[in-house]
């Protein structure tokens, strides 16, 4: 189990959502032909990853995806306790003109995140249209994902978190605990490094080419974690973009002020286990909390929990052994 943790780490976890198996599944290849299936490496030294399809859309996927959220939706509901969804879109949506010449986003995937939350909406589940947000963010000259990372950028964090903190107070009229215990954000700060896909995927020499880059972070503010002694009225669950690293928890926290909590893990586990072990923490069952933000990505949001070959074997399970686990860590 991953406990909810407080922001200590200052350092990412460069392995992302799918790291791991893809680096698995490529073991007995060079690391150049790994580079050659798993990063796309675009114009300009953009690389994007490769393992979401920029062709076809599962739409059977969403549906059933879709229906194990309003499934768990409800039973959370039953408890008092508000999920907020959050699937962040994919990098390509935004920076098609870097993809090599001869690749491109079919018109499915292209309308691929704007299906799925069409899906959640249809099901009453709470959540924000982020590729909206991202567009704004994007179209007001900042970047939202980095050159050479799969990751957000702090200003893509920023934008999010504020969008769902208004989301936020609109479906829980009053938070618990007191004001002015929201974290303080500390000061931003410049890191020269390489993203996590030059650094995993690449050659040396195409890691040469590609170059480091410069990531904005905030420095943890002074006498300062996430996570104090009150329990938190809101937790977020997810992968390697909510880790603290990016700011998006600090950054609610704060427009909040109220503690957040958070657990995560880089790797290939997929964010349905991720929430079972949040659920069946000792952390939920003694303090559940009002909200529950559940992190998803476009790519991967229709792979249910059996997606074997793409989640970890630990993490495969068929939908109905979900399902009973959800509902029995809730309660139910």
């Amino acid at each position: 189990m991953t406990t909810p943790t407080p922001f200590l780490s200052r350092r990412p976890r460069l392995a992302s959502a799918l790291c791991a198996a893809l680096l698995a599944l490529a073991a007995g290849a060079s690391q150049a032909q790994q580079a050659s299936s798993i990063v796309i490496q675009g114009k300009e030294n953009w690389l994007f990853p490769g393992w979401g399809s920029l062709t076809q859309v599962d739409t059977r996927g969403i549906d059933a995806a879709t229906q194990l959220v309003r499934e768990t939706r409800d039973a959370l509901a039953a408890k008092g306790v508000q999920l907020e969804v959050l699937v962040l879109p994919d990098k390509t949506l935004f920076y098609q003109d870097k993809l090599p010449d001869g690749t491109a986003l079919s018109a499915e995937v292209k309308k691929r995140y704007q299906t799925i939350q069409d899906k959640l909406k249809a099901a009453g589940i709470s959540t924000i249209d982020d590729e909206a947000v991202l567009r704004r963010v994007k179209d007001g000259g900042q970047e939202v994902f980095y050159r050479t990372d799969q990751h957000w950028t702090q200003a893509a964090a920023d934008a999010t978190a504020e969008a769902l903190a208004q989301r936020i107070k609109q479906d829980v009229k009053t938070l618990a605990g007191k004001p002015g215990t929201g974290m303080a954000l500390g000061s931003m700060v410049n890191e020269r490094r390489y993203g996590d896909l030059a650094e995993l995927f690449l050659t040396p020499d195409q890691r040469k080419q590609a170059g480091r880059e410069t990531f904005a972070v905030r420095r943890q503010a002074d006498n300062q974690s996430l996570i104090d002694d009150a329990p938190a009225p809101v937790h977020v669950t997810g992968h390697s973009m909510v880790q603290p690293y990016f700011g998006f928890p600090q950054k609610l926290s704060n427009l909040l002020d109220r503690p957040v909590s958070v657990n995560w893990k880089p790797g290939n586990v997929g964010h349905w286990i991720m929430l079972l072990e949040y659920l069946e923490s000792p952390a939920f069952k003694q303090n559940k909390p009002q909200v529950l933000v559940w992190q998803m990505f476009e790519p991967t949001y229709a792979q249910g929990p059996d997606a074997k070959g793409l989640w970890d074997n630990a993490s495969i399970m068929t939908a109905d052994a979900w399902r009973g686990r959800m509902k029995a860590a809730v309660g139910q």
